[in-house]
C-alpha cells in the first residue's frame, strides 16, 4: 500500500498512554502500530500529553481533549466510592461514563468541519474497549464508523463469591442496564464494523448484527521486549526449575492458588516460584509462605517494569495463571512469545489462548480443586518435559503470526479496505 492510498483514519484513543499500565498502554501501542498502516489522526485525553510526548514520535498527528471539567470530579469521586484504584472496577466504569460522553462530544465539535469535508474515511475508536460504554459519535458521521476491539461480559465464577467480595464487586449485577443508556443502542446500530475479543463479548452483541463483527481480541506484545532470544532451554539442563506468577495480587487473579500448589508439593521442592507483582494479597501470601518455611523457594519480586518482567520470563520455565476472571489476558500472550510453558485456568481469555496445545488448561473449579490441579500440572511439567517445551513452542509461533502490535495492525488494515471498497467483513477473522 503506497502512501497515497492509505486510508485516512481519525482514531479516537481517550485511554492511550506509554507509561500507565492496562488499557492505556494497551491504546497508546495500538495506536501507534496503526500509523504505521494508516494516516492517522489521533484524539485522545489531554492528560496523555506528558508521556505521549516523552516517548518521541506518535508516528501521527496528535490531539488533546480536555474535558477536565467532568473528568477530574468525576475521577476523584470514583477513587472515593472504591476506596482507592485497586479494586471494584464496576464502580470505576460506572464513573467514567458522563466523562466518556463529554470526550467523544468534544472531539466531533474539534472535528466536524473535517469530517463534513471528506478529510477522513473512517473513524475508529479503540478505547474504551468496554462494551458498556456507549459511542457519542456512532451514527453521527458519514464515515464508516469502527468499533472496538471490545472485551467484556465475562460472569463472575458462582464458586468465587468471597473472591467478588473482597473485590467490592458488589455493582457487577447492575452491568446488564448500560443498554438503557443513553446512545447504548445507536453505538451498535451505527458502527460499520465492531471488533469483538473472544466468545464471551461476542455473545453479548446484539446478534443482528453478527455480519459486522470480527473476532479480533485487544491484547498484543512488543516482539523487541517479549522474545526467546537468548532465554534458557525450557524444562532443561541443570538447575532448578523456575516458575513464575507474574500479575496484580489482588482476589480475582487468585495468585494463593500458584503460591498453595507449589508450596503443598513435596516433588516440587527442589525447584523456585518467583511471584512478580504487588497488591492487597500479599500479606496473606507472605503468612502462607512462612508458615509453611518456604521462603527459600518462593519469591516475592514485588512490582517490575515490563522490561523487567520480559527478562524474568525469559530466566522462567512455566507461568503459573490462575486468574478466574480474565478478560483479555495480555499477559498470556508475553508469556507464550517469551517460550514459556503457560498454566491457566479454562475460563475467560486464557482458555481461550491456551486452546488447541498451546498450554495447559486447568478446569475452572472450587478453590481447593484449583490447588490440587495446577500443583498436578506443576509436576506434570518435571515429568514430561520435552511434551512441554514443545507445547511452548506452538504458543510462541501462535503469538508471533498473529499477536504482534504490527501484525494486529495489519489485520485492521484489511477491514479499513473491506469497509472503503464496500465489501463485507465475511473472512476477515483472523483469530478464529
Amino acid at each position: 500500500m503506497t502512501t497515497t492510498d492509505r486510508p485516512r483514519v481519525l482514531v479516537l484513543a481517550e485511554s492511550c498512554n506509554p507509561e500507565w499500565p492496562s488499557l492505556p498502554v494497551v491504546g497508546y501501542k495500538y495506536a501507534r502500530a496503526l500509523a504505521g498502516v494508516a494516516d492517522v489522526t489521533l484524539a485522545t485525553h489531554i492528560r496523555n500529553r506528558e508521556n505521549i510526548e516523552a516517548a518521541g514520535d506518535m508516528g501521527c498527528p496528535v490531539v488533546y481533549i480536555d474535558n477536565e471539567w467532568i473528568a477530574a470530579r468525576m475521577y476523584r469521586l470514583a477513587r472515593l466510592l472504591r476506596g482507592g484504584s485497586e479494586v471494584a472496577w464496576s464502580t470505576n466504569q460506572i464513573m467514567a461514563y458522563p466523562p466518556y460522553i463529554a470526550f467523544e462530544w468534544q472531539a466531533l465539535r474539534r472535528f466536524r468541519a473535517e469530517l463534513d469535508a471528506g478529510h477522513f474515511d473512517i473513524v475508529h475508536r479503540i478505547t474504551p474497549m468496554s462494551p458498556t460504554q456507549p459511542s457519542y459519535i456512532a451514527g453521527r458521521i458519514r464515515q464508516p464508523f469502527v468499533l472496538g476491539p471490545l472485551n467484556g461480559n465475562l460472569d463472575w465464577p458462582a464458586a468465587f463469591r468471597g473472591e467478588q467480595k473482597r473485590e467490592r464487586e458488589r455493582l457487577r449485577g447492575l452491568r446488564d442496564l448500560y443498554r438503557f443508556l443513553p446512545f447504548a443502542r445507536s453505538t451498535f446500530t451505527g458502527a460499520a464494523a465492531i471488533l469483538a475479543a473472544f466468545p464471551h463479548t461476542i455473545a453479548d452483541l446484539p446478534q443482528r448484527l453478527s455480519d459486522r463483527i470480527v473476532n479480533f481480541p485487544e491484547i498484543g506484545f512488543d516482539p523487541d521486549m517479549f522474545h526467546s532470544r537468548g532465554r534458557r532451554p525450557v524444562l532443561a539442563g541443570e538447575g532448578p526449575r523456575r516458575f513464575l506468577f507474574a500479575g496484580r495480587l489482588v482476589p480475582y487473579k487468585v495468585p494463593e492458588v500458584a503460591v498453595r500448589a507449589f508450596i503443598g508439593s513435596e516433588r516440587l521442592k527442589p525447584h523456585l516460584l518467583h511471584v512478580v507483582g504487588d497488591g492487597p494479597e500479599r500479606p496473606r501470601l507472605e503468612a502462607m509462605v512462612a508458615e509453611a518455611g518456604a521462603g527459600d523457594r518462593v519469591i516475592f519480586e514485588g512490582r517490575r517494569s515490563q522490561a523487567e518482567v520480559a527478562q524474568a520470563m525469559r530466566q522462567s520455565d512455566v507461568f503459573v495463571f490462575p486468574s478466574i476472571r480474565e478478560l483479555g489476558a495480555g499477559v498470556v500472550i508475553e508469556a507464550m512469545a517469551s517460550g514459556m510453558v503457560s498454566l491457566v485456568t479454562d475460563y475467560g481469555a486464557p482458555g481461550h489462548l491456551a486452546a488447541e496445545g498451546r498450554g495447559t488448561r486447568v478446569a475452572l473449579q472450587p478453590l481447593e480443586g484449583l490447588v490440587r490441579d495446577y500443583r498436578a500440572a506443576m509436576e506434570a511439567c518435571l515429568e514430561a518435559p520435552g511434551a512441554h517445551a514443545e507445547m511452548a513452542r506452538r504458543a510462541e509461533a501462535h503469538a508471533v503470526a498473529h499477536y504482534t502490535w504490527a501484525a494486529k495492525a495489519g489485520h485492521t488494515a484489511e477491514i479499513y479496505a473491506a469497509l472503503q471498497a464496500g465489501r463485507g467483513l465475511e473472512g476477515l477473522h483472523p483469530y478464529g
